[in-house]
C-alpha cells in the first residue's frame, strides 16, 4: 500500500488506519500561531458506518487504501443479502445491506452496478448522481395540477419511499437523486 502524508489528503480518499478501512469525509489544515500545524479530519469507517473526528500532525505518514472499481451485475436478493455477479469471471458474491447502505434503495435486478473492492472484499457501490426508477405505488394524479408545488408520497419499484409532485402516476419513470433521495424530474 502506498504511504502518503496528511498534507495529501482529499475528500473521498480511502485510508488504512490500524487495520480499519476509513474514508475521508472532510479535512482542514490548521496552522495555529503557536505550535506545529495539524490536520483535523472527519473519517467514516467503511465497514461499520461510524464516523470519528481525528487530528493528525501536518506531514504525518498514513497508509492509503487502494480501492478498485469493478462492474458487477445485481442479480437478486437472497434473504437479507444482495447477490452480485462479476461480469468478467461470472463469480457470484453475497453483499450485506450494511455494506451497501443507502445505495441498496437504487439497485434494480439485472442492472450493472459499479462495485468498490478493497482487495477481495466488497466495501460499497459507486452510484451515478441520479437513476431512473418506476413508480410502484402512489395516489392517483390530479389532472391539471402541474404547477402548484404540492407533493405526495410515492413508492419506487425498489421499495424506497419518496415525495413526488401531484401529477406523477403509477407506472411513471422518474429521475431520483442518489445522494439525497429527492425526486428530480420525470424521465
Amino acid at each position: 500500500m502506498p504511504t502518503i502524508t496528511t498534507n495529501d489528503l482529499k475528500n473521498g480518499m480511502h485510508l488504512d488506519l490500524d487495520g480499519d478501512l476509513v474514508q475521508v469525509l472532510a479535512f482542514q489544515h490548521v496552522k495555529p500561531g503557536k505550535g506545529g500545524a495539524f490536520v483535523r479530519t472527519t473519517l467514516k469507517n467503511v465497514r461499520t458506518g461510524s464516523t470519528v473526528d481525528k487530528t493528525f500532525r501536518a506531514g504525518e505518514k498514513v497508509q492509503r487504501a487502494m480501492i478498485d472499481k469493478r462492474d458487477m451485475q445485481y442479480l437478486y436478493k437472497d434473504g437479507a443479502d444482495y447477490v452480485f455477479m462479476d461480469t468478467e469471471s461470472y463469480d457470484q458474491r453475497n453483499v450485506t445491506p450494511e455494506t451497501l447502505g443507502d445505495s441498496a434503495h437504487y439497485l434494480i435486478e439485472g442492472r450493472t452496478a459499479n462495485v468498490l473492492m478493497y482487495g477481495d472484499e466488497i466495501v460499497g457501490t459507486d452510484l451515478p448522481a441520479s437513476v431512473e426508477l418506476t413508480i410502484a405505488e402512489t395516489e392517483p394524479g390530479l389532472q391539471g395540477d402541474r404547477s402548484s408545488g404540492g407533493t405526495k408520497p410515492a413508492m419506487l419499484e425498489t421499495g424506497k419511499s419518496i415525495q413526488v409532485p401531484l401529477f406523477v402516476n403509477i407506472g411513471d419513470v422518474v429521475k431520483v437523486d442518489t445522494r439525497t433521495g429527492d425526486y428530480l424530474s420525470r424521465a
